[in-house]
């Protein structure tokens, strides 16, 4: 497949959020310094999980670049317009931004402003969260994201991206950290960690 110059927004939803949330969420996408070229929102209603949810909304994508937003999160007006310029000034095929926590605390704060760290992304946890920008053939070609929550195992981590950041790594793409708070992540109770059974 042929993608075509651009960014889309890949947003993977819940149905109780679709009156509140979702349209917070959209609402920030439409208000872009720098207009996207498409948004595709995928919505789980048969509690499959994260997961599977964005990689269905990922194959809608047809632009060279996706930008993933959950449901709950928002953006920054210069989001994507500054993570569009860190991808052609770096070459790299995934930019991570930080971002600013409104209510609550920032799991990883040792890595805001830090070049990228694969040893810690292999070996010790997932810090960079899936508000970032990432190239469309190289995520298509991986298979997605992983469900982590299959397994089930004491202490796996429910973070599906970070299954597919490991693959993405094993296919030799370069990571990025833009050092700039470019979106809002917003912690709130209704927060399900991306497992479908959590609402």
């Amino acid at each position: 497949m042929i993608y075509r110059p651009g960014v889309t927004v890949v947003t993977p939803s819940i149905p109780p959020r679709a009156r509140t949330l979702l349209p917070r969420a959209m609402d920030s996408v439409l208000r872009q310094e720098h207009p996207v070229d498409g948004i595709s929102i995928a919505v789980d209603t048969a509690h499959e999980g994260s997961a599977i949810t964005r990689n269905r909304a990922l194959a809608g994508v047809t632009t060279e670049w996706t930008a993933f937003l959950d449901d709950d999160d928002t953006l920054r007006p210069g989001h994507i317009g500054s993570l569009l310029r860190a991808a052609q000034e770096s070459g790299a095929d995934v930019i991570y931004p930080w971002f600013t926590v409104p209510s609550g605390w920032d799991p990883f704060p040792e890595y805001e402003g830090q070049p990228f760290n694969e040893h810690a992304l292999r070996k010790i946890q997932n810090y960079i969260p899936v508000t970032l920008l990432v190239r469309t053939e190289l995520a298509m070609s991986v298979g997605g994201f992983e469900d982590r929550n299959k397994s089930r195992e004491p202490g796996a981590s429910p973070c599906d991206e970070w299954g597919l950041w490991l693959k993405l790594l094993d296919a030799g793409a370069t990571f990025h950290h833009l050092n700039e708070r470019t979106w809002y992540y917003h912690w709130h109770p209704g927060n399900t960690s991306g497992r479908g059974d959590r609402w």
